[in-house]
């Protein structure tokens, strides 16, 4: 299964296609090379396999975020767990 959740900009690296971003507390490196906007730290984008699919408003971010958080209110702690894995 995929989900793209909206994941947050932490930090950009030297190489430029390169960003940490933040999934509900987990951070990863990601590919930027698919988004041709201007990025900054704390931009929201959607992810797909590494790459970087869209970026998101704040507000489409922040609704989407509450909807996630609450699904995984009501999953047992290792299924939630597989959605990162």
């Amino acid at each position: 299964m995929c989900l793209c959740i909206p994941s947050k900009i932490c930090a950009f690296h030297d190489d430029e296609s390169l960003v940490t971003v933040d999934t509900l507390g987990v951070q990863r490196q990601i590919s930027i090379h698919l988004i041709s906007e201007k990025l900054a730290i704390g931009d929201y984008l959607l992810i797909h396999v590494g790459f970087a699919i869209s970026k998101l408003n704040n507000e489409e971010a922040q609704e989407s975020l509450i909807e996630y958080k609450s699904m995984l209110e009501n999953m047992s702690a290792e299924d939630a767990q597989a959605l990162f894995n």
